[in-house]
């Protein structure tokens, strides 16, 4: 048995004080300290030492130890000596029932990072002992394994139910369900948690025994415990997902359940049977189950739509003038940009799904998901399941709600008024004309979280309001959005110009006449916006350059927008990832202004191939040597090759001169062949258009290209293979006979992609993703409602971009394709 030398002991003793305090000199000897001690194997005896056997030091101490300790485990647990690794794993088990709970979940993290290095197959005592340790009278000993297991679980849950370890779940699982009755709680949902970790895997000893689990579920429904009740919502809810069959029988009675869950005294319980709802709408047998419930369902989702008094103390709802706040760092979410795709002409005037749009929800800044979102999420696709039959239940609670003297219960109102515009708007249709006005009233709330919601709920009208005459509603619908653009609240700003760029997408060029006034006030804004916002912004100005196309460019439009533009765009640096927003706003106002970017166009492109070159150099270099340099983030490179999309797009033939002074098509030759599919997909967009407008320099070039398209015509990576066919498509249009040498290169990929049996009915109905011209993508991704439950949109098809560029093919060689017909006319 290994014993610690004493002066050793105190040395480690005295750094895991030190580490805990708040001073950064001492942390940097710290750190520095314990890089020393590592090089000595028995270190991380000493530290499993100080966790299990000085029960004389304090929890905190103890507990730090194991955490420094699970560090290295994670980092080198290969190298540790066989000694030093059997003398941890055999202290874990012999104390993960110690007296203090901290240290029994410090234990059990330990267990679980060891278990998860492939000690698993390694340690094969381990499930075992554990699971023998559950029937241990000492009551810490049996939760202190149980805490243990439910990491492991969690960890390994594919693991557990497959023949690397000759599925121990055919022990475990009975054995877990055994545990649902026992007399403490938190053992109760240790076992329930447990077996939810298998659940959606379809476990098959879990699939065995699914009656017995439902049952025991079914009798700790009124358990007293928060956490017990939490963990069979959960249960209920992916059983819903799995294995609905096995509830249908119950459905009366577990919808009853879950009503009263969802109005729980605890919220993470309510929460959990909110989702509830979420899935059901989801499942067919949603309208048959549920109708006859709805007039007691709509009430409690509308009610758990209102702020807690802690979101509103964590919103600052009282603070109503904050614009001269500098935002903190982490107040900004990491932004992704969508490579451009190529979509058909025709297709840009469609309304746009509100699925598509950015809505940054309305308390994004809140944690992520909470009662509030989650109902409004549930109201928003239930409104999508019944349509019109669930107006009777929810107008009479409108009614009181939107003109209540509680602002909290009003702006509740409108939040549910925008969670059912996509689901409800026929029937809405007839109240819009009183409600509208309404809105645009509480514009100007004295309450900035008034205000803020009215932006997005009048978003979600957005398209109604387009439809009716201007001066009605569109026009005051402007001004007061207009206003808000320049609010002294920054969560006003936000979502105004998130609302802003919803108005733009349905109105288009509507908005002409207002073109003067509107570019007015997002300059202004320029001057006024701290850092998140002035993102949000470059995002509505790119949106209307979108909307209203070359009317943009008109002298007087162009003094007022290009300055600030080029002020920030020169005030950034190559690295700055504010860039993304920017180049992706100059992409649309290059292809709206046309020439009339042509005097801001050479330090534009310059610095676009730039990127791209130095994207490129870096990432040669940490391929060849990784250890040294760090991978580049090729963002950079996707959004300036988009930029050069919109330049080639919006410059056509005036490209021409800066394509022959740059090396940008061998930088094209090498990001075609990008391992990241993104950035392949802008290579090919940026190809098209380079065909399109400057063929001459593209034409040198075809011999090496084109076998590298034929290749990426793989239907795995859809936009991408949307991008190279269109692109092949432009170039058939450009080289007339000449292609003949290619035809055979493309022309079996893409009469397979047309044959492709497996695209759903309802995606064929939108197949506007690829052909004609190349055009940026609906702005992806985003909250279905104010409450922000995020559905990812199915990926578009893939027959009609080939059938147009088999189309081209047949049309410039038809010697070559003449003899595929059999196998294509028909899809074709």
């Amino acid at each position: 048995d290994w014993q610690p030398d004493e002066q050793g002991l105190q040395q480690v003793l005295q750094l895991l004080k030190d580490s805990q305090s708040p001073n950064t000199a001492t942390q940097r000897v710290v750190q520095d300290k314990l890089k020393q001690l590592n090089q000595f194997p028995d270190f991380n005896n000493y530290l499993i030492f100080v966790l299990t056997r000085l029960k004389s030091e304090d929890e905190p101490t103890r507990s730090l130890s194991g955490l420094i300790l699970k560090n290295n485990v994670k980092a080198h647990y290969q190298s540790f000596p066989q000694p030093v690794a059997e003398f941890i794993k055999q202290e874990c088990l012999n104390n993960i029932g110690d007296a203090s709970s901290l240290i029994r979940a410090t234990i059990g993290i330990l267990i679980t990072t060891i278990a998860s290095k492939g000690e698993l197959q390694m340690w094969p005592e381990l499930l075992p002992q554990l699971c023998n340790l559950l029937n241990s009278e000492d009551y810490n000993t049996c939760e202190g394994a149980f805490g243990a297991l439910q990491k492991i679980c969690e960890d390994s849950s594919e693991l557990l139910d497959s023949d690397a370890l000759n599925r121990p779940l055919n022990v475990m699982i009975p054995k877990f369900l055994q545990f649902f009755k026992h007399c403490s709680p938190k053992i109760r949902s240790h076992a329930i948690a447990c077996v939810n970790q298998f659940i959606m895997d379809r476990a098959q000893a879990l699939m065995e025994n699914i009656d017995t689990f439902i049952e025991h579920l079914f009798a700790l429904a009124v358990d007293e415990d928060p956490e017990v009740r939490k963990n069979v919502c959960r249960a209920l809810v992916m059983l819903l997902e799995v294995r609905i069959d096995r509830l249908i029988p119950h459905m009366h009675s577990i919808i009853q359940y879950m009503l009263q869950r969802t109005q729980d005294s605890d919220e993470n319980v309510a929460l959990e049977a909110c989702e509830f709802w979420l899935t059901l709408a989801e499942q067919p047998i949603c309208k048959e189950v549920l109708t006859s419930h709805l007039v007691q369902l709509i009430p409690i989702l509308v009610n758990g739509m209102k702020y807690s008094e802690i979101d509103i103390i964590l919103l600052k709802g009282d603070v109503e003038e904050d614009e001269a706040i500098p935002d903190s760092e982490q107040d900004i979410k990491p932004r992704f940009h969508k490579s451009r795709t190529v979509t058909l002409q025709h297709e840009e005037e469609r309304p746009q799904d509100p699925d598509d749009t950015e809505d940054e929800d309305d308390d994004d800044t809140l944690s992520d998901w909470n009662l509030r979102k989650c109902s409004a999420a549930a109201l928003d696709v239930l409104a999508n399941v019944f349509r019109e039959e669930l107006l009777p239940h929810l107008l009479p609670l409108l009614k009181e709600l939107l003109f209540h003297p509680e602002w909290v219960i009003k702006e509740s109102g409108i939040l549910v008024l925008g969670a059912i515009a996509e689901g409800c708007m026929q029937g809405m249709v007839p109240y819009l004309p009183e409600l509208i006005p309404h809105l645009i009233q509480c514009l100007s709330d004295k309450k900035a979280l008034v205000r803020s919601i009215a932006c997005w709920t009048l978003s979600r009208y957005a398209h109604w309001v387009v439809s009716q005459p201007p001066d009605m509603y569109l026009k005051p619908l402007m001004t007061e959005l207009l206003k808000r653009i320049l609010d002294s609240n920054k969560r006003v700003q936000e979502a105004a110009c998130s609302a802003f760029a919803t108005l733009e997408e349905e109105a288009c060029t509507e908005l002409v006449p207002y073109l003067s006034f509107i570019l007015d006030t997002l300059v202004f804004a320029f001057g006024k916006y701290q850092h998140k916002n002035l993102l949000i912004l470059y995002d509505a100005i790119g949106t209307l350059a979108d909307s209203v196309g070359h009317h943009l460019n008109q002298p007087e439009y162009i003094q007022k927008l290009m300055p600030p533009l080029i002020q920030k765009w020169n005030e950034l640096k190559d690295e700055d990832k504010d860039l993304f927003p920017l180049l992706e706003c100059l992409s649309s106002v290059a292809t709206a202004l046309q020439s009339g970017f042509l005097p801001y166009c050479e330090p534009v492109y310059q610095r676009c191939v730039t990127l791209v070159q130095k994207t490129l150099a870096q990432a040669m270099m940490y391929n060849q040597h990784p250890e040294q340099y760090e991978a580049p983030d090729k963002d950079f490179m996707i959004v300036a090759l988009d930029l050069l999309s919109g330049l080639a797009e919006g410059l056509g033939c005036h490209v021409e001169q800066l394509v022959a002074r740059s090396n940008i098509m061998t930088l094209l030759f090498q990001c075609m062949q990008d391992t990241m599919p993104e950035v392949r997909q802008s290579s090919f967009a940026l190809l098209g258009d380079l065909t399109k407008a400057c063929f001459v320099h593209v034409k040198p070039c075809i011999a090496e290209f084109m076998p590298i398209l034929g290749t990426n015509l793989n239907p795995e990576f859809i936009s991408v293979c949307n991008n190279a066919t269109w692109a092949i498509g432009e170039i058939c249009m450009q080289m007339g006979a000449e292609m003949q040498p290619y035809v055979q290169m493309v022309l079996n990929n893409l009469v397979e992609i047309i044959n492709r049996p497996n695209t759903p009915k309802t995606l064929l109905e939108n197949t506007g993703e690829a052909g004609g011209g190349a055009q940026r993508d609906p702005k992806a991704g985003g909250a279905v409602c104010g409450g922000g439950a995020c559905r990812a949109q199915p990926p578009k098809p893939l027959p009609l971009p080939a059938a147009i560029t088999i189309g081209r093919l047949g049309f410039v060689c038809p010697q070559e394709v003449a003899p595929m017909l059999q196998q294509f006319i028909r899809p074709w």
